[in-house]
């Protein structure tokens, strides 16, 4: 009986070690450490270029904030088109150690797996040998024993290989924890690849129009201050004659807003629609709208404009549905919003985004708080890059097709609202951070 005991732990024991064994080949840590100097590359290219890319958006902020002249709006133009190219550029490289991730990932996944089997079968023939040992081995073997020093020992040896089992499990149960965590991880990096794909895609736009921009500037001036000027006071004559319209249209409105059917002011219902704050013109009867008068028939401004330059990302300031959108230069070139967003939210308010480049939202679509949902530019009226950005009460809000005699009259769409609607932004926002 002794020998067969001294047997079962022998084979016990070999089991155990084979349990031990079963760990990732070198071919398999070679390709993922190779991956991983691909992927630690990638992001010093990256890091380069953020720094690269700050560099060029202090320089368009620099020249944004002087004169409206000709010289410093193609400046402008020229930093925004560099910036554009390097972000596009940041943008692909993270696309590249996206994909390397989801590699490496993939690569440690398999090999999690094979690792898992190989330890399950070892784990599961250890334990079909363990309950096979019957226990009347161990009386007939303390009976055999010369001594019952002897058989302590033998007990000790299956213990010592029983907390070495459960050890294992533990092992186990670690190593299937640690899988789920990199097939969450895969999961995640192939969302955040979609997401990269589709700011490469703005991006590249958003160069276009820049681009496009600076041309139709220089054949429009025929690069000459002067006609630069004229062209400014052009502008604001067609955006004055819209406006008019637009503020006769709103205030023959009879749409009844309840106080009660919006957020309390000061209740930061609202985010901010840009990652970097710089308010250029704010709500109400500001010094300009006063100045400009007749750009607003007394009104004030319907909203707040804040600095950003072509190509920056314009979030929703909170989740809700897309209730158009839309590109007044279509119509009217140069007459109002450009091409503009509205949201509706669900807590009573709306949210206008004009002058924007490039839209990335239709009509219907379901958005988060911080989803962006376009890239600012100067589409519509604009005398510089910048977001316009308007909070409405919902219950006045409507899409329409309003004709203007000022635009020799053509149909546009877009947005309105009867002049009680139009709320303060900065009583819905954060403060400023």
């Amino acid at each position: 009986m002794k020998i067969k005991l001294t047997h079962i732990f022998s084979v016990l024991f070999v089991g155990a070690l084979a349990f031990q064994l079963f760990v990732p080949t070198i071919s398999h840590a070679t390709l993922v450490d190779d991956l991983q100097k691909q992927i630690d590359s990638r992001n010093a290219t990256i890091a380069g270029l953020e720094k690269e890319i700050a560099q060029y958006e202090a320089q368009v902020s620099l020249t944004s904030k002087q004169a409206a002249t000709l010289k410093g709006l193609i400046s402008t133009l020229d930093a925004t088109k560099k910036k554009l190219d390097a972000q596009i550029s940041q943008t692909q490289n993270k696309i590249s150690a996206t994909e390397l991730t989801i590699d490496k990932l993939g690569n440690q996944i398999e090999t999690q797996k094979d690792v898992i089997g190989q330890n399950n079968e070892a784990l599961g023939e250890t334990m079909r040998r363990m309950n096979q040992a019957d226990d009347s081995t161990f009386l007939e073997s303390m009976l055999a024993n010369a001594s019952v020093s002897n058989f302590l020992n033998d007990v000790q040896n299956l213990a010592e290989i029983q907390n070495s089992v459960n050890s294992r499990i533990e092992t186990l149960k670690g190593l299937k924890q640690d899988l789920q965590n990199k097939q969450t991880a895969t999961v995640q990096n192939k969302q955040d690849l979609v997401g990269f794909k589709s700011d490469l895609s703005n991006q590249q736009k958003a160069v276009v129009y820049a681009a496009q921009e600076k041309n139709k500037l220089l054949v429009q001036t025929k690069n000459d201050e002067a006609n630069y000027q004229k062209l400014l006071a052009q502008k604001i004559a067609l955006k004055t004659s819209v406006q008019s319209e637009l503020n006769d249209y709103q205030s023959k409105l009879k749409i009844a807003i309840d106080p009660n059917s919006v957020p309390s002011a000061g209740t930061s219902a609202l985010s901010w629609p840009l990652a970097n704050i710089r308010i250029t013109q704010y709500f109400g009867n500001t010094t300009f709208a006063q100045t400009h008068a007749v750009l607003y028939n007394g009104n004030g401004h319907p909203g707040i404009d804040l600095a950003a330059s072509i190509g920056t990302n314009v979030m929703a300031a909170f989740s809700g549905t897309i209730l158009g959108t839309g590109n007044t230069d279509t119509a009217c070139p140069g007459g109002s919003w450009g091409k503009w967003v509205v949201i509706t939210h669900p807590n009573g308010l709306s949210t206008l985004y004009g002058h924007l480049s490039v839209i990335s939202v239709v009509a219907g679509q379901k958005v988060t708080t911080g989803q962006v949902i376009g890239l600012s530019g100067e589409t519509g009226y604009a005398t510089g890059p910048h977001l316009h950005f308007t909070v409405l009460a919902s219950q006045g809000v409507q899409i329409v097709n309003l004709p203007s005699k000022a635009c020799k009259n053509s149909i546009y769409i877009m947005p309105v609202a009867p002049l009680p609607a139009y709320l303060n932004p900065l009583s819905y926002l954060p403060p400023l951070p």
